[in-house]
């Protein structure tokens, strides 16, 4: 009797490490990520966690080791994953309106010289009406608050109608309301079972918003659920004892016990 064949994961690292310059910023990185998990990478400044998104996506040189997404390589699979880049390194003075961004997400969907369909345009209107901003359709992009480009952002990867999500502190620079607003849609993601990462830096809100962590300083400290990664020490070892982080991380974690 054949043995039943295991579903492959969305996510798998193997002994990945990324040089720049010949310099490790990510050194021999092992992961396997489960379906409907939704993982926040937490680490220093300089710690490789948008190098990892990046190598993950397969648009960075690795010096080792290999990426699979789900039991595929990255460039076999690309039209599965979703990617939500940080504001600052997107340029924002480029002529395009919102509904174009957002239908930029169902360029995977259209093939080669395709153009987008009525289909692709009503998916794009209802990614923009859950992100609250189909008001601003016909906007330029360039002439929206911080806040507001996130959810567009956030509105194409969701036109994208992916199954593994990679995203870059989504919650930067946006204001109380869409931090909420894309809390709550991260969550309803992970339910209907997609796999989502997020590269997060508020220590306090990581253990509200998260069900498992990645604790990342160029190797991965730990990775694992909340309750066994969001320890003292494992902050520590992982923030490298920088002092008033730690404070935070001591009141996180007293609070977290309470």
């Amino acid at each position: 009797m054949s043995e039943e064949k295991k579903t492959p994961a969305p996510l798998e690292i193997h002994d990945l490490t990324v040089a720049y310059h010949k310099r490790p910023v990510l050194w021999g990185i092992d992961v396997e990520v489960a379906a409907g998990q939704l993982v926040g990478i937490i680490g220093p400044n300089g710690a490789g966690k948008s190098t990892l998104i990046k190598a993950a996506m397969g648009q960075l040189p690795l010096s080792s080791g290999w990426v699979k997404v789900f039991g595929e390589p990255v460039e076999k699979n690309l039209k599965r994953v979703g990617y939500v880049p940080q504001r600052e390194s997107v340029d924002w003075d480029f002529p395009v309106n919102v509904m174009d961004v957002v239908l930029m997400g169902r360029y995977g969907h259209l093939g080669l010289l395709r153009r987008p369909k009525k289909a692709d345009r009503d998916i794009a209107r209802a990614c923009l009406d859950k992100v609250k901003m189909l008001p601003y359709a016909d906007r330029q992009i360039s002439n929206l608050s911080g806040g507001q480009q996130q959810r567009v952002f956030l509105a194409r990867a969701l036109a994208q109608e992916s199954d593994l999500y990679f995203m870059d502190e989504p919650f930067a620079g946006v204001d109380a309301a869409t931090e909420a607003s894309i809390v709550s849609i991260l969550h309803e993601l992970k339910e209907q079972g997609k796999t989502l990462l997020v590269v997060h830096h508020d220590l306090p809100t990581a253990k509200q918003y998260f069900d498992s962590l990645l604790l990342l300083n160029m190797r991965v400290v730990a990775f694992g659920p909340i309750e066994s990664v969001f320890q003292y020490e494992l902050l520590q070892n992982t923030y490298g004892g920088r002092l008033t982080i730690l404070s935070e991380v001591a009141d996180a974690v007293a609070e977290k016990a309470r």
